[in-house]
């Protein structure tokens, strides 16, 4: 048998190297799903309503998360940024979203034919409504972002906000 004095040792040194044991390993690969929202980076004029307009500056992280920097004045005061990811354990997309009216929300989704959709299910009243953000129409230097919900549980989608993006030069 061991002294106590040898097993509490031994019990410090491993919790004292395995930070640094595992800090030694490499990164998991990168999916190649996380390119899928390469075409959002760079930065952007948002366009909305009536000559509503305001900037978002999009980048990547680590190679793997897009960070969004949202600013709609001068149209409106609405201040935000998003963080998003490719799961690969669930194999889509989750995004953060926070801002300075004190929201807080989270979305799931992919990219699909083209179009990037990210949903949730909040609820008002006790009644859930579906919502969702589809970034669609995507060319290399503009796209359209519309804000949609469903009362209907995704069978009908209505648009309560689109905005046009173009990249700025």
């Amino acid at each position: 048998m061991f002294p106590i004095h040898r097993i509490i040792l031994i019990v410090c040194l491993v919790v004292l190297f395995a930070p640094v044991a595992h800090a030694q390993q490499a990164p998991p690969p990168v999916p190649p799903q996380a390119a899928q929202f390469d075409f959002w980076l760079g930065d952007w004029d948002a366009a909305w309503g009536e000559n509503l307009r305001g900037t978002n500056h999009v980048t990547k992280r680590w190679d793997r998360v897009i960070m969004e920097e949202f600013d709609g004045k001068p149209g409106m005061p609405l201040v935000g940024i998003s963080l998003s990811a490719y799961d690969t354990n669930a194999q889509r997309w989750k995004q953060t979203w926070v801002d300075n009216e004190g929201s807080y929300l989270d979305f799931t989704g992919g990219f699909e034919d083209g179009r990037m959709t990210l949903s949730r299910i909040a609820h008002k009243d006790g009644k859930p409504i579906h919502q969702r953000m589809v970034w669609h129409d995507i060319t290399p230097d503009a796209f359209t972002w519309n804000w949609e919900r469903s009362l209907d549980e995704g069978k009908t989608w209505e648009v309560q906000w689109q905005i046009h993006y173009t990249r700025r030069k």
